[in-house]
């Protein structure tokens, strides 16, 4: 299953992330997945990031057969958070570790 972002409507603090999904041999199904926009700023997280991370929600939703509605909550951004931290850690330890030590003058 592919989803394709379609746009966004806006009421509100409640930003609604539209999204379809095809599939090989199936009709096309449309989604919405909702978001709190103070979420974003309590959390530090930019909002350019909204229709990846509505993706993500959308698609472990479905992988868990949950058809109810589809909402990003502050514990999903908390976990991006998390993630985007570690994965900045792991990046600045590989390039410590990848300098080479200074050569010794004799």
């Amino acid at each position: 299953m592919e989803f394709r972002y379609l746009g966004f409507d806006q009421h509100a603090n409640a930003r609604a992330y539209r999204f379809d999904s095809v599939a090989v041999g199936e009709p096309t199904r449309y989604f919405t997945v909702t978001a709190d926009m103070n979420l974003f700023l309590t959390h530090g997280v930019g909002i350019q990031e909204g229709p990846n991370l509505c993706a993500h929600k959308l698609a472990s939703d479905l992988e868990s057969n949950s058809e109810a509605r589809h909402e990003l909550t502050g514990d999903d951004l908390r976990a991006h958070v998390t993630a985007a931290a570690l994965a900045a850690a792991l990046k600045a330890g590989t390039r410590k570790s990848s300098r080479r030590p200074p050569e010794a003058v004799a």
